[in-house]
């Protein structure tokens, strides 16, 4: 795949842009920052009106720790288009680095509007809404989440995390021993399932 790419970003600008594209994208799932920065860079320089172009720099910046930075190149690539949901995903979790959580979770809302059975956005909002200190919407949108990935013991123990602080001991208890039922190597989820009992 990088050979066949790498002769198409020698041609004209546009096929080079979207070879280089693809090539930055590649090396980055790779984690070779130093090739996919190369081959964002050339995509970028090729057609600056590249949503993916631009998104895809944005990640090898954010690789490198530079999140303000590479808000920009989000924000650019939302710009050249508003439906680019990668872009706007990414945006998402770098306000979230950057602490300013109402911007992170206008994005990930946007983003259910357009991705409304998106597990990932989901569980991103209720992730914000338990950093806010509001577990009761946190509980809300996991709730939505269980419909999309009903057998996620992950998502289930939080759940039962977040009612028992809640107070809530038999959903807690309902959820901690479903996702034991998926996944009975947790051990956070066992001692507190043993707990519960001795009680």
């Amino acid at each position: 795949a990088v050979a066949t790419l790498k002769t198409f970003a020698k041609k004209d600008s546009r096929v080079k842009s979207a070879a280089a594209t693809n090539l930055s994208f590649l090396y980055y799932l790779e984690n070779d920052l130093a090739q996919a920065t190369k081959y964002a860079d050339l995509a970028v320089n090729s057609d600056r009106y590249n949503p993916a172009a631009l998104t895809n720099k944005g990640n090898t910046i954010f690789a490198n720790g530079d999140y303000e930075k590479a808000a920009e190149f989000y924000k650019e690539a939302l710009r050249n288009d508003s439906s680019c949901t990668e872009a706007l995903y990414n945006l998402g979790l770098t306000y979230k680095k950057l602490s300013r959580i109402d911007e992170a979770l206008d994005c990930f809302l946007k983003l259910h509007a357009i991705l409304q059975n998106s597990a990932e956005v989901l569980h991103q909002i209720a992730n914000i809404y338990e950093i806010m200190g509001d577990p009761n919407q946190a509980i809300e949108w996991l709730l939505q989440l269980t419909s999309v990935v009903p057998t996620d013991p992950h998502v289930l123990s939080k759940l039962g995390k977040l009612y028992d602080n809640e107070g809530d001991k038999s959903q807690a208890f309902h959820y901690y021993y479903e996702s034991y039922r998926y996944f009975p190597s947790n051990i956070e989820v066992i001692e507190w399932l043993g707990a519960y009992y001795v009680n």
